[in-house]
């Protein structure tokens, strides 16, 4: 083999390598910023996996607030509701402030992680309508009301 053909093979060979460990490396940070979106059946239910119920995983949490249980602490920016998919309701804390349309009986999505049996949420994002459902959640409370034989969630809405 010709220098030349070799120079040029090992530049092909450390341009595969280069691609190979950049696409490497762009996975492993990809996965690391995933959040998957659970319901509080999921949770409770234990399909979600023990790496969420232990508080080991960050992940989304979707559903409705769950009617008369939003309570804010007087004098303190913590606020404490329930998050139901029709079937089960999960406890969450939030320290923060909640967006405008936040309320309850309207569809919500936090991101954060189990601490003991409570959900501790990093962030609260609220529905922008009263006849909308965000798409991931209204699919996963129709998809749990159809295992139990229920049907689709009435207060659920059209997912859009």
């Amino acid at each position: 083999m010709n220098p030349v053909r070799r120079r040029r093979l090992w530049f092909v060979v450390a341009l595969v390598a280069a691609g190979a460990l950049s696409a490497t490396l762009i996975a492993f940070a990809l996965q690391r910023n995933v959040a998957y979106l659970y319901t509080p059946n999921e949770i409770l239910g234990g399909s979600a996996g023990p790496a969420v119920a232990s508080g080991e995983a960050r992940f989304r949490l979707g559903g409705m607030v769950a009617g008369g249980s939003f309570a804010r602490e007087a004098g303190s920016m913590e606020a404490r509701f329930r998050v139901t998919d029709g079937d089960a309701e999960l406890p969450v804390s939030y320290t923060g402030i909640l967006p405008d349309l936040f309320r309850e009986n309207q569809a919500v999505v936090a991101t954060g992680r189990m601490v003991g049996d409570t959900f501790v949420a990093e962030q609260v994002l609220a529905k922008h309508d009263e006849t909308y459902v965000p798409k991931e959640v209204a699919d996963k409370m129709g998809l749990a009301h159809e295992k139990h034989g229920v049907g689709t969630p009435a207060d659920a809405g059209p997912a859009q």
